[in-house]
């Protein structure tokens, strides 16, 4: 693999700005079509992009992260995530496909096959987005726990931050479980020899007897070792707690750093706990999330901006930082971040399509100039874009130790 950067795209409803499904070149009458996403990823896949996430979540948007809103005038409702990539896998060859799993909610065994079959659809190119909820609406919309009681402000206190570290745990197990999963077939279990009546070898077909507080599952699966081995995890983290699940579980982290020198302390401090956590030898890919507002001129892109804000009523805000400038402006402050550790970088477009294309059609060409970025795709699985390794089966006879915690 060629030292390129890595390059992907959050994908979400009209655009990431609130706005968004007012602009000219919005389609809101098509969100809720199969042929919107399909044209979106393949817009990314022109681009060579390594991967496009798709977002979700088991409760309504809302401008609160913390609570539910009222509001009429904002994309509200969506699609779920592994149904919308099932449906783009057949009709893409290339681009990685990462929809959002709220694993508070959702049990391991249930999303495992979903995600395997994921990746039989695509040939190769599935992974899934961890999330956490502490959304009291989510709670509630499945019934079957109480919702940890904390109030906002109190968010760094000792108390929230023992809710928040069993909640990241209970999601390190998920990953477990499902991992432990995919690797319940071998990948020569199947025979499928019409001659002697055997289609499986049992014997390469393994129990998991996984334990932990929230999750007792046995195994095996029922869906065969995925043809990555297994698809790739990923988390969106933005403190200590979460880095924490990057670091332990995850193959690659989503961060929010606001310059040069917070990506660097971001990325240190994950590596720092991916070496505790006993898999320094392995690759961890950390990239950097940033709203794009892209224009030729940048001018317009902060033109552009306001007129958004206005048309919302209020100035937009993110918990990533947002950009906006000329693509070859962007550029400039992806060689500066990546200089200081990131691997790669996750673009929030702030409205589709305009800023995916000029992220496909203007940053992708600039990056190329400057020899940071692939001219062809090198791979043919998400793995291999990203440069990671086929895990060994660890319930395999002869599989080595290390095969066991390998992503």
């Amino acid at each position: 693999m060629s030292e390129h950067l890595h390059l992907s795209v959050a994908l979400d409803g009209a655009g990431w700005h609130p706005a968004a499904w007012r602009e000219d070149d919005a389609r809101p009458a098509d969100l809720f079509t199969a042929g919107y996403w399909v044209d979106l990823v393949r817009a990314a896949e022109r681009g060579l992009l390594d991967l496009v996430t798709l977002e979700d979540a088991l409760s309504l948007q809302s401008d609160d992260p913390w609570a539910p809103d009222d509001r009429t005038d904002r994309v509200r409702g969506r699609l779920d995530a592994v149904q919308v990539a099932a449906r783009v896998a057949p009709l893409t060859r290339g681009i990685g496909l990462v929809p959002t799993a709220v694993v508070t909610h959702t049990e391991p065994f249930h999303l495992s096959k979903s995600l395997a079959t994921l990746d039989y659809v695509s040939t190769g190119r599935a992974g899934v987005r961890v999330k956490v909820s502490t959304s009291a609406t989510e709670y509630a919309h499945v019934g079957r726990r109480e919702a940890p009681a904390f109030d906002r402000a109190d968010y760094d206190s000792p108390q929230v931050q023992q809710v928040v570290r069993e909640l990241f745990g209970e999601a390190a197990d998920w990953v477990e479980v499902v991992r432990r999963l995919w690797d319940s077939w071998e990948d020569d279990a199947e025979i499928r020899d019409v001659a002697t009546g055997r289609f499986v070898d049992r014997d390469k077909l393994h129990y998991i007897d996984f334990e932990g507080p929230q999750f007792s599952v046995r195994g095996p699966s029922i869906t065969p070792r995925p043809p990555q081995g297994q698809p790739v995890v990923t988390a969106l983290a933005h403190s200590t707690v979460p880095y924490g699940l990057v670091a332990s579980q995850a193959d690659l982290g989503f961060v929010t750093p606001r310059d040069a020198a917070d990506a660097g302390a971001i990325v240190a401090e994950i590596r720092g706990l991916q070496q505790a956590a006993g898999r320094a030898a392995e690759t961890v890919h950390v990239f950097g999330d940033l709203v794009v507002v892209l224009d030729d001129d940048p001018a317009t892109a902060a033109a552009r901006l306001r007129r958004l804000d206005d048309v919302a009523g209020s100035e937009y805000r993110s918990d990533a930082r947002i950009f906006t400038g000329s693509a070859a402006q962007l550029a400039d402050l992806l060689e500066e971040w990546s200089a200081a550790g990131l691997t790669g970088f996750r673009l929030r477009p702030a409205t589709l399509p305009h800023d995916l294309l000029q992220v496909t059609e203007r940053l992708v060409p600039e990056l190329q100039r400057r020899g940071l970025f692939r001219e062809a795709y090198e791979a043919t699985t998400l793995r291999g874009h990203l440069g990671l390794p086929r895990p060994a089966n660890r319930y395999a006879t002869g599989a080595p130790v290390a095969a066991a915690t390998t992503a």
